[in-house]
């Protein structure tokens, strides 16, 4: 009799425990999926994951790519997005960094048929994060385009992604993205960039500078403080225009911070070189990444399409190129541009006709 009361008790007293933490686990599991969202930075906008037809067509591979878009250039990132998107079957996702004002033009213009499944956030950047970072010429204010410096500031748009690819707005991806997603890192390196002095790359002299494909084209070497550092003047430049970023290292080296503070010194000691005006983004990158970073395939940034309205590529070779860059002055969406058939492609047009004026009026401009 005593033992089988023993027994009761017992099980009683087992039962009250499971009990107990069966409720803690109810309470736990009530607080998660109550909590907010993780995700520090909230997206303007964000389109839902693609219907599940096209969902079974591409895999499960999902590959954060990071595109800054401004206004008076927004057909030029709508361009670079449809490539991307149309030749891939990985889940892409596009974080479209961008002013406040240019987002509803930038959503209608998403609405369009080519582009309703494209998954995308849109992001605010806030340009008082540069105030002391960047000198503007007053005479030159309409000149600086603080989005050019999106690129510096990667962990804040894409907080929770190990890696990304950052891509400028005047490219035209042929192949899978992926491949370039892939792309191996050395340990240690935050980012891989695609180095000047590679095969596809043509010299092109800088009066006064030697050529443009080295450090001494970007840093101004007659001040002590680059000469402190030893870097020497003829090493290899890279273009920071398509790049991978490892952002496990890119936080651990706090590299957002390192870019910030070449940035300040330049504003108060002038450490760029001046025979490349305007080229105000590469050289705080030059400098943190000297000889610490890591080389991506040339044929993922085919450059210099943009440097002059005449044509240095064979059609063959341009056909081959997996990711066409139009960097210089040369537009493909302006009125003299190489290769602008290919851009056109995948260009879609402005269901809000403004980039169409925009272009009119480039076009208008460069006549006179």
């Amino acid at each position: 009799s005593v033992n089988i009361s023993i027994l009761i008790v017992a099980v009683v007293i087992f039962l009250l425990v499971i009990h107990h933490n069966f409720l803690s686990l109810s309470d736990f599991l009530r607080r998660e999926l109550s909590d907010p969202s993780p995700l520090g930075l909230q997206p303007i906008d964000f389109i839902p994951a693609a219907p599940q037809r096209l969902a079974d067509e591409r895999n499960d591979q999902e590959i954060p790519v990071v595109i800054a878009a401004s206004d008076e250039r927004l057909g030029g990132a709508i361009a670079a997005m449809n490539s991307i998107y149309q030749n891939t079957r990985a889940n892409v996702v596009f974080h479209i960094v961008t002013l406040n004002d240019t987002v509803d033009h930038l959503r209608m213009w998403l609405r369009s048929p080519p582009l309703k499944n494209i998954r995308y956030r849109i992001l605010d950047f806030d340009p008082r994060v540069l105030e002391g970072k960047v000198q503007v010429d007053p005479q030159k204010a309409d000149a600086f385009k603080p989005l050019t410096f999106a690129r510096f500031y990667l962990p804040s748009f894409v907080p929770h992604a190990e890696k990304v690819i950052y891509v400028d707005d005047d490219v035209i991806v042929q192949d899978d993205i992926v491949e370039l997603y892939n792309n191996p890192l050395k340990p240690g390196h935050a980012a891989a960039f695609s180095d000047d002095c590679d095969s596809t790359s043509s010299k092109v002299a800088v009066r006064g500078a030697g050529n443009q494909y080295n450090y001494i084209g970007f840093l101004d070497y007659k001040k002590e403080t680059i000469r402190k550092l030893a870097m020497k003047a003829n090493t290899c430049s890279f273009n920071p225009g398509v790049f991978v970023a490892n952002l496990t290292e890119w936080k651990l080296q706090n590299i957002t911070k390192q870019l910030e503070k070449w940035m300040a010194l330049n504003v108060v000691e002038e450490l760029y070189s001046k025979t490349l005006a305007g080229s105000i983004t590469t050289p705080p990158l030059l400098i943190v990444f000297y000889k610490q970073h890591s080389s991506i395939d040339p044929m993922w940034n085919v450059r210099h399409l943009g440097s002059s309205a005449g044509k240095r590529y064979s059609p063959q070779f341009v056909e081959a190129a997996k990711l066409l860059h139009w960097n210089g002055h040369f537009k493909p969406w302006g009125r003299t541009a190489s290769y602008a058939e290919v851009w056109e492609k995948w260009y879609v047009p402005d269901p809000a006709g403004k980039f169409n004026l925009i272009r009119r009026h480039s076009e208008a401009y460069e006549a006179k």
